[in-house]
């Protein structure tokens, strides 16, 4: 009877794992279709920025992948003003590469190196460029707008499935538990970065012991992506065709600023001028606010992480909002402190840096985003990146 039993068992079985196979084959097959068209399609969507290309990572890498494409990493600046923010700029590769732009309103340094310790391997001797913003260094990231810009997908594979080094997972992970709610729906990950930030040994061996569970759920969370990155690139149209052209930095520039001034006469015709306080009476709390920011941890964690992918990175940093910050009584001198110290952080990792100090006080350049004047002065300084020049300001 019980051999009975068994043989009757058997078949099924066997049909259980033919349709394990098959599925398998078949979730294989399909991750295959969508990676070949992601590469396809990294010119077409370089210039374009929505959500599943930021907070997914397979567009990412396609654009990583593209010898022609620059990664270009930053936060609502890349909203606009169309045309002459860099994706738009590059659209057609007038100097030979267009520029993919992965970010949006509230990003920061620790949800940018999460994306890019993910691709790990995939930006080894890759240029990128990752833009900041001074603001940052004058508060904290609230939790809106880390949740905003978090990705399970990124902030995992970063753990789990980055070549980083364990001392440097181990501090981005006490950066991530100050913000334990993003991480609630994923329970083995926030088991992980609390092992990982207790530096214990007992908690060290947990990780470890959980890890292949990580990279279990890291494969399931891949495939989900390049799904979601095959469907959005349903009617997508071809890639732009190539236009090789000269620029006329000068006259781009002149035309840029022309359009920034009188947008700036529009908007500030029916303007008061504001109280003004006396010059140098805020630098002392300038100084406090800005050198205790937590963004500077976080930025030389992504300066390591950097490093760590030995990527080649450019630091663009938008210069402070002098005229505001006058107002305000903080001084050119006080406001010196942060170029200082971030020239110093990006020497220190040997980066190239270009912080736009010598427009701290143009009116034309933040409103309080780039302007088409500041996005155009970007864009001479990401040409000359690229072809290996000296950056101009």
């Amino acid at each position: 009877m019980r051999g009975a039993r068994a043989e009757k068992g058997r078949p099924h079985l066997f049909a259980l794992c033919v349709a394990i196979v098959l599925t398998a084959a078949t979730l294989l097959a399909g991750r295959s279709v969508a990676i070949q068209r992601e590469r396809s399609m990294a010119r077409a969507l370089a210039p374009e920025i929505f959500p599943v290309k930021t907070q997914g990572l397979a567009l990412q890498r396609a654009a990583a992948q593209a010898p022609d494409v620059l990664p270009l990493y930053g936060s609502s600046e890349l909203l606009g003003p169309f045309f002459w923010r860099a994706p738009d700029f590059f659209r057609t590769a007038p100097t030979g590469f267009q520029v993919s732009g992965a970010g949006k309103a509230g990003a920061s340094s620790l949800t940018m190196l999460q994306k890019i310790g993910a691709l790990d391997r995939e930006l080894r001797g890759k240029r990128v460029a990752v833009l900041l913003s001074s603001v940052w260094f004058l508060g904290r990231t609230t939790f809106y707008w880390y949740d905003g810009n978090f990705s399970r997908f990124a902030a995992s594979a970063v753990i789990f499935n980055s070549g980083l080094d364990f001392h440097l997972k181990h501090d981005i992970a006490a950066r991530m538990i100050q913000y334990p709610h993003t991480v609630e729906k994923s329970p083995l990950l926030a088991f992980a970065l609390r092992r990982l930030a207790s530096g214990k040994r007992l908690d060290h061996l947990a990780f470890c012991a959980i890890w292949p569970l990580g990279k279990m759920e890291d494969m399931i969370l891949d495939l989900q992506d390049h799904f979601a990155a095959l469907e959005a690139l349903r009617g997508r149209e071809s890639p732009p065709v190539f236009r090789p052209q000269k620029l006329d930095w000068t006259r781009l520039i002149a035309k840029a600023e022309q359009i920034t001034m009188e947008r700036n006469k529009q908007k500030h015709a029916s303007t008061q001028a504001a109280e003004q306080r006396v010059m140098g009476s805020g630098d002392g709390w300038f100084r406090e606010h800005m050198n205790r920011a937590t963004e500077w941890v976080d930025l030389e964690l992504l300066l390591r992480t950097l490093k760590e992918v030995q990527a080649q990175p450019l630091l663009i940093s938008m210069p402070m909002n002098g005229p505001y910050y006058d107002a305000l009584g903080i001084s050119a001198a006080g406001r010196e402190d942060y170029y200082n110290k971030l020239q110093a952080l990006a020497q220190r990792y040997n980066f190239e840096l270009v912080d736009f100090a010598d427009h701290d006080d143009d009116p034309n350049f933040l409103d309080p985003h780039l302007t088409a004047k500041g996005w155009i002065l970007f864009d001479r300084v990401i040409d000359d990146f690229m072809h290996d020049h000296v950056p101009r300001t």
